[in-house]
């Protein structure tokens, strides 16, 4: 039972985050480059919820923000 429990509630974190995520298919850059396909956060006027913003964690990758967000 504590199992199921812990899997309902994270399932719920993360189709919450899912909810605030925005789908971008793979394109090339002008110097050729191709950019893999990837999730990221919906645009708006913060960059403290990004996940690359410190205190975040991608939850797609597992990673740890590092970059400096703007007050």
């Amino acid at each position: 039972m504590k199992k199921f429990l812990f899997f309902l509630i994270i399932s719920s974190f993360f189709i919450s985050l899912s909810a605030k995520d925005t789908y971008n298919k793979g394109y090339f850059k002008k110097n050729g480059t191709y950019v893999q396909p990837h999730f990221k956060t919906k645009p708006n006027k913060t960059k403290k919820d990004n996940y690359s913003s410190k205190g975040n964690i991608n939850p797609y990758t597992g990673k740890k923000g590092y970059k400096k967000y703007d007050d």
